[in-house]
């Protein structure tokens, strides 16, 4: 009886010896997949949910929106609260270079860490931020821009480059006549916080 019981209590720390190791590497590899995990990645878990966040900007600007379509360089959200004050729904979409933070739930934010699908293999998230605003400037929208400095800006995007756009400048309602353009800017996409079509004909 003797050995029996020795054996019993080896046998009891011999598991949990192994039970603490093998949570231990189960730990190490969980840090290891976080570690590999990016921004964009999350950011598609919380679009295909539709999860409300609270945008942070440049400039202290604060967008309470929900996410809804993810971009190669953007996402785009639909607009609950802006700047503190409430405004009818419409879409922004945010360059993800001008994101400076995310507030969201807790449960959201774990949901954020787990596995998705492989990244998909959706035109949408292969659409550059170029890509979009080319074709607001073919189909002729109006757009108003929040930029990183300055007023907001409303006028219709006469074309778009590789990292740039150029805007001819009119009153919100107005149509791009040559009446109505009040002068032209050049903006780098690097100034961009974010773009709202007004027609909201967004992706």
């Amino acid at each position: 009886m003797h050995w029996d019981r020795l054996f019993e209590d080896l046998e009891g720390q011999l598991a949990s010896e192994w039970e603490s190791e093998r949570a231990a590497l189960d730990a190490e590899s969980e840090r290891l997949r976080i570690s590999r995990l990016d921004l964009r990645s999350r950011l598609r878990t919380l679009c295909a949910v539709s999860a409300p966040v609270t945008v942070d900007l440049p400039g202290d600007r604060r967008v309470r929106s929900r996410l809804h379509a993810l971009g190669a360089d953007w996402v785009a959200a639909a607009v609950i609260e802006a700047e503190g004050v409430s405004t009818a729904r419409t879409t922004r979409l945010f360059p993800l270079a001008a994101i400076r933070g995310l507030t969201l739930e807790q449960g959201l934010l774990l949901a954020s860490l787990e596995e998705g699908e492989a990244p998909s293999a959706d035109l949408r998230e292969r659409m550059s931020l170029g890509f979009v605003l080319r074709d607001l400037a073919r189909r002729r929208v109006p757009v108003r821009i929040v930029g990183m400095d300055g007023p907001d800006l409303h006028g219709t995007i006469d074309r778009a480059g590789a990292d740039h756009l150029d805007l001819a400048l009119h009153d919100p309602g107005e149509a791009r006549l040559a009446g109505a353009v009040r002068g032209f800017r050049v903006l780098p996409f690097s100034a961009l916080v974010s773009v709202q079509a007004l027609g909201d004909q967004m992706p």
